[in-house]
Parts: C-alpha cells; sequence; structure tokens
C-alpha cells in the first residue's frame, strides 16, 4: 500500500471499534523501518515516529475528540500541515481539518479473521 500512496502525505482509516485500523498502521510503520514501539494515541492524541523510509510521521487517534476546536486545541491543524506523513484513525471526528488530498482508506470487517481494505479519492459522507 505503500507504494501506491507515498505521495500522499496525510491518510485517514474509516473502520468501526476493533476492525484494525492501529494493527494496519503498526504493520506500515514496519514497513517503513520505524524503530519505534507504536501504538495507539487514543490518550495522547498523536503519537510521532521516526521513519528510515518516510521521515517523520504523525500517528493521530481522533476518537475522544468532541469537535473540531477540541482538535486544533491538541495541535492536530498544525501536524496536518507540517511536512510529516500523517495517519489518522477516526478522522471523522474532524473530517473539515482534513486536506483535499487526504488519501481515505476504509477497512470493511467481513469475517473475524477477514477484512477488506479499500482506497477512495473522497470519504463517505457521516
Amino acid at each position: 500500500m505503500w507504494k501506491a500512496g507515498k505521495q500522499k502525505k496525510v491518510w485517514a482509516f474509516y473502520a468501526p471499534m476493533g476492525a484494525g485500523k492501529t494493527t494496519f498502521i503498526h504493520a506500515l510503520c514496519a514497513e517503513l523501518q520505524v524503530s519505534q514501539k507504536v501504538s495507539s494515541p487514543t490518550f495522547s492524541i498523536i503519537n510521532q515516529y521516526e521513519s528510515a523510509i518516510a521521515g517523520n510521521i504523525c500517528h493521530m487517534d481522533w476518537y475522544r475528540l468532541k469537535d473540531e476546536e477540541e482538535a486544533i486545541n491538541a495541535g492536530v491543524e498544525d501536524a496536518l500541515s507540517s511536512a510529516d506523513l500523517c495517519l489518522v484513525e477516526w478522522p471523522e471526528k474532524a473530517a473539515a481539518l482534513l486536506p483535499d488530498t487526504t488519501w481515505n482508506i476504509y477497512i470493511e470487517v467481513l469475517d473475524e479473521k477477514t477484512r477488506r481494505i479499500f482506497v477512495k479519492t473522497v470519504p463517505d459522507e457521516a
């Protein structure tokens, strides 16, 4: 997936709870040779990693955000406008902050062990 999306600086992951967003991001970071521990930033909102391939990565989890104002206060807008690769879980919580060039990745649960992953150029309406 990196080959197809490496030109995009913001990747938004749409999926229900437990579908594998963090697991996917963990695998992507392993592919990008991130040496730090990759974990969900549910409470910190933003985790930062160094990649030997992609440079700086901002891993964001917006699940706990109430609205766009809270997202801005948490530094989300600054991260999105940086040159860093931004990987966003729960982007629907502050969708208006996402740039038009966002790569929208959907993870669909087919059964307990099977997922379908696909990309759309525009996000689904919430």
